[in-house]
């Protein structure tokens, strides 16, 4: 693989349940495990899905207009599976995007089931690794 392909991320507790997410460009955010308004993990993996998704759909769309309201809306059943582990099943994403009247308005209504689909098949990383799975190899280091 090529050195620019690496993606990281560090996670650094700041107390019980709570989480500060650091990224290489100096970004960060907390997390906690629902007990507070920060995201849990379980949402966060949510609006990864669903950033993933919207961001492909409109920089394909808005090519053709930009849009009058953009929502997606992603969401899961959290359950136990018969093993004892929990997961997430019947992930959805939905889309709300509508775009102004006119020539312009139409062409991109008519790319929004396309890029959508594109998005889907094959440019989301993080739909398409969750759907095809990749293995996690965790470790504890010193």
């Amino acid at each position: 693989m090529a050195d620019d392909s690496l993606r990281s991320v560090t996670v650094e507790r700041t107390s019980l349940g709570r989480y500060e997410v650091r990224n290489a460009r100096g970004g960060t955010m907390t997390i906690g495990v629902g007990e507070g308004a920060e995201f849990t993990p379980v949402e966060l993996l949510l609006a990864a899905i669903g950033g993933c998704t919207g961001a492909d759909v409109d920089f394909i769309t808005s090519k053709r207009a930009e849009p009058d309201s953009f929502v997606v809306r992603i969401s899961g059943d959290k359950i136990r599976d018969g093993a004892g582990g929990n997961r997430m099943t019947n992930l959805t994403v939905e889309l709300h995007v509508t775009f102004p009247e006119g020539e312009a308005g139409d062409a991109a209504r008519a790319a929004l089931p396309r890029a959508a689909q594109m998005s889907h098949d094959r440019l989301c990383t993080v739909s398409r690794t969750v759907e095809l799975g990749s293995p996690v190899d965790t470790r504890v280091k010193p």
